[in-house]
């Protein structure tokens, strides 16, 4: 069913892309950075120190939005069924991707309507290559409730290296990206997601001078979004090295740091329901004038 939308919120406004023609013709990067407040994202950025994400957002700023959940495990279910970060403003808002639902109120022309119960499963079925490059604990694929996730992909990725107790996890995960995407046959379509770890505590070893025995903070929070930044330049390269890339990137949900007295996620703090985002197209450099 599709929705009456909103003034200004239809097919090729608020940047909202028509994902009916995105799909099929594009490679696909979904990026989670995982736990990433919206006001630290949006700090960075304004401060320079996020050149390359910076460069790539709307207007060079984060989108501010609320999370579909307030902890890894639920935000990713619902993220994977096509409930993406939604708009702080009132809706109905239009969606990217949808799983057909009788009277669904944010299936709107333009979004992309698959059968499937969860969209990896509905891109699979439009011949996608679909791959996971797991970060936190819920990708590891170390036990049951670990599997379930990755266990929607085709192919799922995750070793001690890329998970949250590694300095260089994020450099570890770009370069299992790249590995996916020159071994990917050049007609094939790409769906990648890449769950950053990066800044999940602990991260206080990001921040120099910092110790364990002092623990994460927000300014650990912080260098450890700059060290991501340092490095998703050559994941945006490869992701649209063999074609034009639609990209989403937002994080699962916020992490608090004594904000109110309330420390930690799976609370229902605005430090969590918070969180940056944005879509963007990554152009093919063959292609680019």
């Amino acid at each position: 069913m599709a929705e009456r939308c909103p003034p200004g919120t239809g097919p090729g406004q608020s940047g909202r892309p028509d994902m009916t023609e995105v799909v099929g013709r594009d490679d696909l990067l979904f990026v989670t950075l995982d736990t990433l407040r919206h006001d630290v994202a949006a700090e960075l950025a304004a401060a320079g120190r996020t050149p390359e994400l910076a460069r790539r957002l709307p207007g060079g700023r984060w989108e501010q939005r609320h999370a579909p959940g307030s902890f890894t495990y639920a935000s990713h279910q619902a993220m994977f069924a096509g409930f993406l970060p939604t708009p702080v403003r009132q809706g109905p808002h239009p969606r990217l991707f949808a799983a057909r639902f009788p009277g669904s109120e944010s299936t709107a022309e333009g979004t992309y309507v698959f059968e499937e119960a969860d969209l990896v499963s509905g891109l699979a079925a439009a011949g996608y290559r679909t791959v996971c490059i797991g970060g936190v604990g819920f990708f590891n694929r170390l036990g049951a409730l670990g599997s379930v996730l990755p266990g929607l992909f085709q192919e799922a990725h995750w070793e001690p290296e890329f998970g949250v107790a590694s300095p260089h996890s994020f450099e570890a995960q770009v370069a299992r990206a790249e590995q996916v995407v020159a071994g990917l046959p050049a007609g094939r379509r790409l769906f990648l997601f890449v769950n950053v770890s990066a800044l999940h505590q602990p991260n206080w070893f990001h921040l120099p001078g910092a110790t364990a025995a002092a623990g994460d903070t927000r300014a650990s929070h912080a260098a450890a979004l700059a060290y991501v930044d340092r490095h998703i330049g050559r994941l945006f390269a490869a992701m649209s090295s063999r074609r034009r890339c639609f990209a989403v990137v937002c994080s699962d949900h916020g992490t608090a740091y004594g904000d109110d007295g309330w420390s930690g996620h799976r609370i229902g703090h605005e430090s969590v329901w918070t969180v940056p985002y944005a879509h963007f197209f990554l152009d093919d450099p063959r292609t680019a004038p």
